[in-house]
Formats: structure tokens, C-alpha cells, sequence
């Protein structure tokens, strides 16, 4: 690739008033093959996950001229191997996006890996190459070597694995590098307060994927602002999730590290154990050392932009966690299992959250895998039934209820509360949200309101949640001194053990 195909916003920034000087027009041979965007005007970003989500995603960044992706990172090469919501999911957004509909073709299972990745990238760009041929995606099996051999890049978007997500961001800050990571921010709390306090002190800008702009939030809470549900008591939120098999115990026998894929490096700073293939893939969100359970998958979603909305900044301080137990047979006898390495199956979390600033003290409550609250009375009143997915309001007066995200949301008893009030009503669906808001933000310079150094609240959140399911006992959390002040053992799981050479 030629100096002038690598030239990136950095670069021409900085060389600008040379250009100037001799050239009044910037040749489309020096633009990125990406609509005739001059490289002033976009980002130069770095994938790093090249899985299913991370190539779910990849499409949007191809189609955005504002963005020239310059490099990937996958610790697997290539496999077919991967898990996902449906069979052809992957292989038709790919064949959408480089307009080839024989992509994959004849081949098995679902695709994935850093040269998938790559040949995506290439595939797509080539499109807008009068050759019909683009060679400038890199691609590397290790961050670190990218992040040291790649020059000006703008952005890193980190689609690995929770557990790596802290050291990723952490890199790339401390060589002034934009961040923007798929949730969580971290799967412990005391890595998830250093890569925030490093936002802080780096002057990166960085955003949280799971931010989103909720206009049903907003009705929420001018509904409580105008007093219609008294003062806040509690939040319920609830998810069908989680949406992949579940494990109560470690695989007791090892499986051969498949060609191709760097296991030390996918496990990155937890210590060694055998390769088995429940761990990666679509499943790690599952296991206590990889993932964050589905509060850390979708409660980001739901509560983040939530606690944004209504001033929720300060952290809980306790939570209590119960979990679904198990039994297995041993010796014609039923025994107790003892999970101590992966979250249940479904469970329900209280938090208790302190005064905020324009909040009176409430409690949080989250629950899954089929779990939900009854029916409240205003509900059953209406002959109506709580949702499979939703999102609830307590308040001292009255109640809010909307979708998992507070879709539609509507005061309750709805025959009653909402006399008058359906034109206010918001059908998220039918609301234009700017997905790519960030890109825009760092274009500008500006921090996202999906910032890392605005999502320490929901941080501290969730991962106190994993904490108490862990423990199976309440948990009193001093958000200030960063301190589990009544279990010393609770202690030690706002951190983990790491290998060495990857401390945090």
C-alpha cells in the first residue's frame, strides 16, 4: 500500500498548509475508497474482535464515509466454528455489505476471524477502486503489536471477550488513542474505575456502545417531574435473557487448541487453564472470569441511558443476588452443586441506591433467565399480565411501565392514568436516532454522551451485581473508598488474579 493510501486525518492535518502551497484540489487517488471523504474529515479505526458481533457491526463502520478502517485484531485466524442467533446471519449482512451474493458460498457452519475480518474490509473498499482490488486492511493476531506498529490511528473499537475489554482500552489510552468498546467497560470493578479515572487523565475520548438517545426516557421523566408518580421508590427491570447454555462447573477434560487460534493470548490477563470451547465464542458471558452474565449483556442497555436520563450518578450502596441452584446425582445420591465459576441461570438482584441529586434514595431491581416481577395491582385491575421484557417505575403516587428499553411507555392503571396523555406517547420505533453519534464527536473533538467517564455509576453497578451472586450475601459497598466494608473475601472479587504480565 502507498504512502498516499495510508495517509491518514493525523497526517493530513499536520501537513495541510504544505498542501495548500502547492495544490488547490486533493486527487481522489489520495481519498480512502470510501465515497470521496478527503482523510481530514474521517477517522482512521482499528477493529479489534472479529467475531460474530464484531463483524455484525464491521458493516456500519464499511458504509460510513466518515470512517476508514485501516486494521483488525482476532486471536483466531479464521474458523467457521462460531455461534449465533441464526445460521446465514453473518454470511448474508457480509454478502449485503460487498454486494456479492455468493460470499461463503458451499461453505459450512458461521465465519469468523481476524482474515475474515480482513477480506471484509478489502472486499468492500475494493468496490470503490477502479481496479476492483484494495490492500490496505492490516491484520494482527496481538493488540499490542498493532497498537504498536499501527502510526495515527484515531479509533480503536474494541468486540473481544468482557474480560479484555479493561487492558484493550487501558493500551490504547496511553498512546492518546480514541476508544470505543462494546459493554461492559470492564468485568471488575476496580478495572472498570482505572480505565475510567485513564479516560479522565488522557484526554481520549471514549464511548460506551450500550449509550443510546432514549426519547421514552425523557417522557418518563417529565411524567415525574410533574409529580404524576409521587417520589421515586423503585426500578424494576427485567430480561428473557440469557440466550446461551448455561454451566455449572468447569469442563473436566481438556480439548486440542484448534489450529489457528492463540489461546494465551484469548485468555490475556486471567491465569492459564485448559482450552475448551465452552469458554470462547458466544458463550464466555456465561463464566465468572470472561463474562459479566446477561445483566453485564443487556442491563447496560436498558439502565445506562436510563440513569443518565434521571441523574443516577452515585454508586449503590449494597446489593443482594439470588441465583437458581441445582442438584446432580453422585453414587445414587442427589448433591448439591456448588457453582463457583459461572453465572446462574436465572436470577434477581436488589440494589440499594443512596440519595442523587434530584432523587430521593430508591431500590433497583433486576431479574432474568424468566424471571419477573408479579403483576402489579394496577395490572391485574386491567386483566393485563407484566411483560416478557420490560422496564417499571415505582413511585410514591404511581407507576410507569414500558418495554425492556421503556418502549412505549404508559402510566398505570393505563384506562385511567392515561386519559389525556396518549398524545404523548412515544413508539420508539418510529424514532430517528443518530447511531453514529460518536463518530461524529470525535470528529469534533468533543466527548459522546456515552462517555466512559460518565458510565461510572452503571459500571460499579453491575459489577457489584456479579459480586453478590458470586457471594450469595449482601454486599455494603463505600463507593467513595472503593471498599466492600462487610465481607473481606467479597473484597478480593473487585479484582482478580492475573497473569503475569497482564496486571492491571
Amino acid at each position: 500500500m502507498s504512502h498516499r493510501d495510508k495517509l491518514n486525518r493525523r497526517e493530513f492535518i499536520a501537513s495541510a498548509a504544505s498542501i495548500a502551497a502547492t495544490i488547490s484540489i486533493v486527487p481522489s487517488s489520495v481519498i480512502a475508497g470510501t465515497g470521496h471523504v478527503p482523510p481530514s474529515d474521517q477517522l482512521t479505526v482499528a477493529n479489534i474482535g472479529c467475531g460474530t458481533q464484531g463483524l455484525r457491526e464491521m458493516g456500519d463502520l464499511l458504509k460510513n464515509p466518515k470512517i476508514r478502517l485501516v486494521a483488525v485484531c482476532d486471536v483466531n485466524k479464521s474458523s467457521s466454528d462460531y455461534i449465533d442467533w441464526s445460521p446465514y446471519g453473518i454470511r448474508n449482512t457480509i454478502r449485503e455489505t460487498i454486494g456479492d451474493n455468493t460470499w461463503w458460498e458451499g461453505k459450512p457452519g458461521i465465519p469468523g476471524g481476524r482474515d475474515i475480518g480482513q477480506e471484509y474490509v478489502e472486499k468492500y473498499y475494493a468496490k470503490n477502486k477502479p481496479s476492483g482490488r484494495y490492500k490496505g486492511c492490516a491484520s494482527y493476531e496481538d493488540y499490542r503489536e498493532l497498537l504498536d506498529q499501527e502510526k495515527g490511528i484515531d479509533v480503536v473499537k474494541i468486540m473481544t471477550p468482557d474480560h479484555t475489554h479493561a487492558p484493550i482500552a487501558l493500551a490504547a489510552m496511553s498512546k492518546k488513542i480514541n476508544v470505543v468498546t462494546h459493554k461492559p467497560i470492564a468485568n471488575r470493578l476496580l478495572e472498570g474505575r482505572k480505565v475510567i479515572q485513564k479516560a479522565s487523565e488522557s484526554g481520549a475520548i471514549t464511548h460506551l456502545l450500550a449509550w443510546s438517545d432514549r426519547p421514552e426516557y425523557r417522557q418518563m421523566k417529565a411524567w415525574m417531574d410533574a409529580g404524576l408518580i409521587g417520589d421515586l421508590q423503585e426500578i424494576h427491570n427485567w430480561s428473557y435473557r440469557p440466550v446461551w447454555q448455561q454451566w455449572t462447573s468447569r469442563p473436566t477434560a481438556s480439548q486440542p487448541i484448534p489450529e489457528g487460534f492463540n489461546w494465551q493470548l484469548w485468555l490475556g490477563p486471567v491465569p492459564d487453564m485448559p482450552y475448551h470451547k465452552q469458554y470462547t465464542h458466544n458463550v464466555f458471558r456465561g463464566w465468572y472470569e470472561f463474562g459479566g452474565g446477561s445483566i453485564a449483556d443487556m442491563g447496560h442497555y436498558s439502565l445506562f441511558p436510563l440513569f443518565e436520563t434521571l441523574g443516577i450518578d452515585r454508586s449503590p450502596v449494597s446489593v443482594r443476588a439470588y441465583g437458581t441452584t441445582t442438584r446432580e446425582e453422585i453414587n445414587q445420591v442427589y448433591q448439591w452443586v456448588k457453582n463457583e465459576v459461572a453465572f446462574p441461570a436465572s436470577c434477581t438482584i436488589k440494589w440499594k441506591f443512596p440519595e442523587q441529586a434530584t432523587l430521593p434514595a430508591f431500590d433497583l431491581f433486576w431479574y432474568d433467565g424468566g424471571m419477573k416481577p408479579f403483576a402489579c395491582e394496577e395490572l391485574e385491575s386491567e386483566g393485563k399480565d407484566i411483560p416478557d421484557e420490560g422496564l417499571l417505575l415505582v413511585g410514591s403516587k404511581g407507576k410507569i411501565l414500558g418495554g425492556f428499553r421503556g418502549e412505549n411507555p404508559v402510566l398505570l392503571p393505563e384506562g385511567s392514568a392515561m386519559q389525556g396523555r396518549d398524545a404523548e406517547r412515544i413508539n420508539s420505533r418510529d424514532v430517528d436516532r443518530k447511531t453514529d453519534l460518536w463518530v461524529e464527536s470525535m470528529l469534533a473533538g468533543t466527548q459522546t454522551p456515552g462517555s466512559f467517564t460518565r458510565a461510572q455509576c452503571i459500571t460499579d453497578t453491575i459489577n457489584l451485581g456479579a459480586i453478590a451472586l458470586r457471594t450469595g450475601k449482601k454486599i455494603d459497598f463505600d463507593a467513595q473508598k472503593i471498599q466492600i466494608t462487610n465481607d473481606p473475601k467479597a473484597q478480593d472479587l473487585l479484582t482478580r488474579t492475573y497473569r503475569a504480565g497482564w496486571e492491571i
